[in-house]
């Protein structure tokens, strides 16, 4: 295992220089435990270290942790924390990772203590199922909120009072942000950057990152794929990632059959017995899910996205986007169009 000892996040210098200065310093609390997962912590600690080279002083970070001991993630990398939670200084923003630590072991008791009587910070957010604290806590109670989707049952089973929303990315009510898996850490930080420091400051760290500033959609269109393929086994092992990549072709059952090695009709009722979708209605929902991703970029037309995903006919896409999202494609690029 490797021991990190975190310094501090200050000024860096970059290359070409940038003339932005900080108004003012905004420290933020980043809580660690025993198995947390790294990138849950990571992540939005390096979107905040990236944000302070363009903007230099704007946020201090702090590891924080119940003790002063070297705390290990759930990947074995230790990190010696700042400070203990008893002696954190006031904060702008307080994050707590998600992990198995948190929803597996008594990790999160001083975590919650410490949320509870911090209730008044600005920000307080979670990732991926971060949110086990903040539901202990019960400052969620009431609150829209969202987590990783494989966890999203679990956490709505044991705080009924939250309103779960698992296919977000992150959400926002008041002054409680959840995020849900891993890197979705990521994209809930740039957020903050965005709203501290502007859209050109956030997509520059994006880029930094080699990110996306905004993912279009949710959850869907990394869970559905993904879940397929952990499912699959034998002859579907490698079907799901190969119908993902090819949208615009022929995907009817006899195709799919064939690249299965199985009979058309024991193909069928096997697809149907495993996962509990037809075929033809899970091939609709990847298309309609890339679909909606596609319409959130610039300079695409609903006719061209139509075409790119497979669709014959554009009234068909049209007709069958509406009965899956409630609203026709056209109205969802206003909405949502780069």
């Amino acid at each position: 295992m490797t021991l990190f000892r975190h310094f501090r996040t200050s000024p860096l210098s970059r290359g070409g220089g940038h003339r932005h200065t900080a108004a003012m310093t905004r420290r933020i609390g980043l809580i660690a435990y025993p198995r947390f997962t790294t990138l849950d912590l990571s992540g939005p600690l390096d979107v905040f270290t990236i944000a302070n080279a363009y903007v230099p002083g704007t946020y201090e970070t702090i590891v924080l942790a119940a003790s002063a001991e070297p705390v290990a993630s759930e990947g074995g990398l230790r990190i010696l924390p700042d400070m203990t939670l008893v002696k954190a200084p006031p904060l702008d923003t307080i994050l707590v990772p998600g992990g198995y630590g948190l929803r597996r072991t008594d990790a999160g008791t001083p975590i919650v203590s410490f949320l509870k009587a911090r209730k008044r910070t600005r920000r307080i957010a979670s990732v991926c199922t971060g949110i086990y604290a903040l539901g202990e806590s019960g400052l969620l109670d009431g609150r829209r909120a969202t987590t990783h989707w494989r966890f999203a049952a679990d956490a709505a089973r044991r705080f009924p009072t939250i309103a779960l929303e698992p296919d977000a990315i992150y959400i926002q009510d008041g002054n409680m942000f959840t995020s849900a898996g891993i890197t979705a850490g990521i994209d809930l930080a740039l957020s903050f950057v965005e709203a501290d420091l502007g859209g050109r400051v956030a997509m520059g760290v994006a880029r930094e990152l080699v990110v996306y500033l905004k993912r279009s959609g949710g959850q869907m269109q990394f869970s559905e794929p993904l879940q397929f393929q952990a499912r699959a086994t034998d002859r579907f092992a490698d079907l799901a990632a190969w119908m993902v990549e090819n949208l615009k072709k022929d995907l009817s059952v006899e195709v799919l059959a064939d690249r299965a090695g199985l009979g058309a009709r024991h193909f069928s009722r096997r697809f149907t017995q495993v996962f509990g979708a037809t075929p033809a209605a899970y091939v609709e929902q990847l298309r309609l899910d890339e679909a909606r991703k596609r319409l959130g970029q610039p300079n695409q037309t609903v006719d061209r996205v139509a075409a790119s995903v497979g669709y014959a006919s554009a009234d068909s896409f049209r007709r069958a986007f509406e009965r899956r999202f409630g609203v026709p494609p056209s109205q969802y690029r206003g909405r949502f169009a780069a």
